[in-house]
């Protein structure tokens, strides 16, 4: 068992105390901090090649990853594994008050100390296992782990049978600009090097999965993450006329009625299952107060995916999206009538229909219908689009939508399906190929090993449960997965690109072996200084020395 606990828990203060909120100049700071704390152990003095820091590619902010590694001298294999994490974390507005202590661990427990606390919190807060802060459970103690391991090979390579290799990202907590960038390194040295990836061991956070939850938990593989919207279109009428249009926020409220919470959108695989998908925006594109209607109306859904394809969703959703459109058509109607008796106005026939596209399809029908002149003016208006900076991603798709929608000869009420942000593509590890099987069984080993010395279980899952960079260093979706994405995302080669083939040119299983702890993301986000600082970074040993030899 390697003796860390002190060494670590002096990183992840050191780490912590800079504060690298996402899309902020502490970005730039930590790399810095990091970069110039790797550079200054005796190995990567004498060799200073072996230590990176790199600008991110194709990101509105300046900002820049980590990279570093060590050669094994034990014997002459090429075998390498990726150890990954994050170096950015969410904002402090959260601490009100106490911001300016948010990234100090003893000072911020001092203040959490003259609180008025539930007891559970209160137990935490006044034991010496427990350390809080921003960043120190997502996920700087899990980064100091790591950056422990490549320090201790760094002065013993003898004891290291192939090769390891750091990565330390930056914006994770936004659009993963930080590992899309530090794929081109990875390939650069996978040639310079002949390194053979075999592995890559991410060190984000873990908690709890329910209260009463005893288990620590490792992670095969992660969940996906789609962000699917909809462009909901009525018809305009004066509000003292409302039954002569269409109200688009009616239709969409009837959506979020049929998606919210939906069990049918859960995707099982491997006898686990996704939390169904929830809505993160719904609104209408009325610039300002009007007495009409609105014209159009915007919502999206948080939606993950363990097995299912971006194309299998979409389908899914379209489905989804006729039965709301449906039903929203039927409650008008009857409505309507109801009111038409009560007034003593006269009925008129709703002649509406449900009417359901994707993006793609709508694209298509206004290439067939305009040709060039609707692919100029769509080109010419994207681009211009790009200099209104307040927009992101995915108001900058609603707005191409918006653009298109126009050019629509047949304008009565439809809803227009698509994606508006970043695919975090989902990672299944099954044991299919030799490398995955080398993977879950070096994970198997060194729980197997550990397991007996910790009081508490150590439980292993198919996928992690949370949003991360280990969906960008291994893919599980096919060509046609890939291009619902890219086909059905407005924004696509304008305000959004991922090239997937350089995570195809990686392609290596992934695991999660992370700090345990509660309330990450939130005021009270701690870190339970056992398993985090002793119990991870001994797993992840035994994973690599089980992997390399």
């Amino acid at each position: 068992m390697l003796d860390c606990k002190d060494d670590i828990l002096f990183f992840t203060k050191q780490l912590v105390n800079v504060e690298s909120i996402v899309n902020t100049n502490g970005e730039k700071e930590i790399a810095s901090v990091l970069y110039t704390l790797i550079s200054s152990f005796p190995y990567f003095t004498n060799n200073p090649s072996h230590v990176l820091k790199v600008e991110t590619k194709n990101d509105p902010h300046e900002r820049y990853n980590v990279l570093a590694f060590v050669k094994g001298t034990k014997g002459t294999s090429n075998k390498t594994v990726i150890l990954m994490g994050h170096m950015d974390t969410v904002g402090v507005d959260d601490f009100n008050q106490l911001k300016d202590k948010a990234c100090n661990p003893d000072e911020i427990v001092e203040e959490f100390k003259k609180e008025t606390l539930p007891q559970a919190l209160r137990e935490h807060v006044d034991s010496e296992e427990w350390m809080f802060g921003r960043g120190i459970l997502d996920m700087k103690s899990g980064l100091a782990s790591h950056l422990y391991l490549l320090k201790y090979y760094s002065e013993h390579p003898e004891e290291l049978e192939g090769n390891l290799v750091l990565v330390s990202e930056c914006d994770e907590e936004d659009g993963s600009h930080g590992i899309l960038s530090a794929l081109d390194e990875l390939k650069k040295w996978k040639e310079e090097h002949d390194f053979e990836y075999v592995a890559a061991i991410n060190a984000d956070f873990v908690s709890p999965r329910y209260e009463g939850d005893d288990n620590r938990y490792i992670y095969k593989g992660t969940t996906g993450k789609l962000l699917p919207s909809f462009f909901i279109t009525g018809a305009e009428t004066h509000v003292g006329s409302c039954f002569e249009g269409l109200d688009p926020n009616f239709i969409a409220a009837e959506l979020t009625r049929q998606i919210d919470y939906n069990p049918d959108l859960c995707n099982e695989a491997l006898g686990e299952i996704t939390v169904p998908p929830v809505s993160l925006k719904q609104t209408d594109l009325k610039p300002s107060y009007t007495v009409q209607t609105a014209l159009s109306a915007y919502v999206y859904y948080n939606f993950f995916i363990f097995s299912w394809s971006p194309k299998e969703v979409l389908e899914k959703l379209k489905e989804q999206a006729y039965i709301a459109f449906e039903n929203s058509l039927h409650l008008f109607k009857e409505r309507y009538k109801k009111f038409s008796e009560l007034s003593g106005e006269p009925y008129r026939e709703v002649t509406w229909t449900p009417r359901v596209m994707t993006y793609e399809e709508m694209h298509e029908l206004l290439v067939n219908e305009h040709g060039t002149a609707y692919v100029s003016h769509m080109k010419d208006f994207k681009e211009n689009l790009l200099l209104d900076e307040s927009l992101d991603t995915r108001m900058y798709a609603a707005r191409v939508v918006e653009e298109a929608w126009k050019w629509m000869i047949d304008k009565n009420p439809a809803i227009i399906l698509f994606y508006s942000s970043l695919y975090s593509p989902r990672i299944e590890l099954s044991g299919e190929t030799e490398q995955e099987r080398n993977l879950i069984e070096a994970l198997d080993y060194a729980v197997g090993k550990i397991q007996p010395s910790y009081q508490h279980p150590i439980a292993i899952r198919n996928f992690f449960p949370y949003i991360s960079d280990m969906s960008f260093v291994a893919l599980s979706d096919d060509e046609k997965g890939i291009q619902a994405v890219s086909n059905n995302n407005p924004g696509w080669g304008t305000k959004h690109y991922v090239n997937y083939q350089d995570i195809r040119d990686i392609n290596v299983p992934v695991i999660n072996i992370g700090p345990y702890g509660i309330d990450a993301h939130k005021k009270y986000e701690r870190m339970e200084k056992t398993f985090s600082l002793e119990v991870v970074p001994n797993l992840t040993n035994e994973v690599i020395k089980k992997l390399l030899t």
